[in-house]
């Protein structure tokens, strides 16, 4: 069964048509950890076997290994599918038939020669970063519905429904920059934080360095580096770990990005400290929520002038202490069982994270269902983290809880120390009392950790960010 999308409004573009329109393409770029594609080379060409037109007005799922594949696919497929279905590589092979059923997916496409899963009943088209003659018919009939994934509450996740306005509502610029840009970020582009990216390297008139989840953050620093790269982006977590290496000195941006955490003032100062000719901003945004705006004074927070409308259809309110967005570039709805409403009675998305106002300014102190609760009284992990790391022997920490049995839960913290650090020297336990000594002078009694942890490294999932868990 196909998906009749919505018939393709004059004043709204494919993806095709505005990249033709941001620049010339001869020398420009997508370069992946195996392979590179020139954009010029799309232009009488493509990426499909020439098999676009038979994935016209379908749902399609595009479920590629690699990153480059997967992004030539949505060049091609955005005003000729109905629909687009980004398949994250770390989506588990048990969710993929609920993600089908619900998206209505009736063609799939794939790099590899068979698909890693049942794809009965569906067409499938192979996707090469070989670029053939005679792409195909790109004309487009659809305002394509991108369907992002997120995780949802049950373990399956969640469906976003999105659209290319919607998705570069906050991109700026007609592409004809003097010095066009190079872009790279170590999200995958299948989640929103790559694809933004992503974006605003195709709309802005540049190239595009693709990371790959088979190299290690040095590697993939060297060959960023090799590319020259201008322009990047990352979590706090992907930064701290980055930083760690000597690889990190492989790069010069221009622009330094941070989005998907919580920014403290620590991992500011080491970005400027690290890169200190580049322009360092940290954005809020979700997949929900879309991008609401980036901070780029050098400090941690935002100005509380942010709080209200602006212009381009966004307002942000605080409410019950959490965060709240209106735009044009927030999701559409979520698709299937786990639709519940996407937006309140006023067009709001609650986006769960909290604010605590100090002076003129806001900071984020961490997501309404991450606290920890202490004897009846809350911890955000995230306030304590930033405590911690803002001791200059620190790259980052995370703190969980730990059950008691007269409280019911104790603080505790994991901690990474930099890599000139050796807390196995005999100074294990003089580190340890400074950080508690900086933890009791800067937070309440109840927050401060019962018990300090020092860890070779912390895990951090596909999309960048620490995983949290209890004891």
């Amino acid at each position: 069964m196909s998906v009749t999308g919505s018939v393709i409004a004059p004043a709204r573009t494919s993806l095709w048509s505005a990249l033709n329109g941001a620049g010339p393409l001869s020398d420009r770029a997508l370069w992946g950890a195996e392979a590179s594609v020139s954009l010029g080379d799309l232009v009488d060409g493509g990426s499909l076997g020439g098999r676009l037109d038979e994935l016209r007005d379908r749902s399609v799922l595009v479920a590629t290994r690699d990153q480059l594949t997967a992004a030539l696919a949505l060049i091609e497929l955005d005003g000729v599918a109905s629909r687009l279905v980004l398949c994250p590589p770390d989506l588990p092979t048990e969710h993929v038939p609920y993600v089908v059923a619900t998206a209505a997916v009736d063609a799939l496409v794939s790099d590899q020669a068979t698909p890693d899963f049942d794809a009965a009943g569906v067409a499938f088209v192979t996707c090469s970063p070989k670029i053939a003659p005679g792409g195909g018919d790109r004309a487009a009939r659809h305002t394509t519905e991108w369907i992002l994934l997120t995780s949802g509450t049950t373990g399956r996740p969640k469906l976003v429904v999105h659209t290319l306005p919607s998705l570069t509502g906050a991109i700026t610029g007609d592409g004809t920059a003097a010095t066009p840009a190079v872009w790279t970020t170590f999200y995958d582009i299948r989640r929103y934080g790559g694809l933004q990216i992503f974006l605003r390297a195709l709309l802005g008139g540049g190239s595009m360095v693709l990371s790959s989840a088979r190299e290690s953050p040095g590697d993939f620093l060297t060959r960023a580096g090799a590319h020259g790269v201008t322009h990047i982006s990352g979590t706090p977590s992907h930064w701290r770990r980055a930083l760690m290496s000597p690889s990190a000195h492989r790069i010069a941006p221009r622009y330094v990005r941070l989005s998907g955490e919580i920014a403290d003032q620590a991992i500011l100062d080491h970005l400027r400290a690290c890169y200190p000719d580049a322009r360092i901003a940290h954005a809020f945004a979700s997949t929900e929520a879309g991008v609401a705006f980036d901070v780029g004074d050098g400090r941690a927070g935002f100005p509380a002038s942010l709080i209200g409308p602006h212009g381009g259809g966004l307002e942000l309110k605080v409410e019950d202490g959490s965060l709240r967005i209106r735009s044009t570039r927030t999701a559409a709805r979520y698709l299937g069982d786990q639709a519940e409403a996407l937006v309140d009675a006023d067009g709001f998305v609650d986006t769960a994270d909290m604010l605590e106002r100090r002076g003129d300014r806001y900071y984020f102190v961490g997501r309404r269902d991450g606290i920890i609760n202490v004897g009846g009284q809350k911890v955000h992990p995230e306030e304590v983290e930033a405590i911690i790391n803002g001791h200059p022997r620190v790259r980052m920490s995370l703190v969980r809880t730990r059950k008691s049995p007269i409280t019911g839960a104790l603080v505790v913290a994991d901690v990474v120390l930099n890599a000139e650090t050796d807390a196995a020297n005999g100074r294990a336990v003089e580190l340890e009392q400074e950080i508690m000594r900086r933890c009791r002078e800067l937070l309440p009694r109840h927050k401060v950790p019962a018990a300090i942890n020092f860890v070779p490294g912390l895990i951090v999932n596909a999309t960048g960010k620490l995983v949290r868990r209890d004891a």
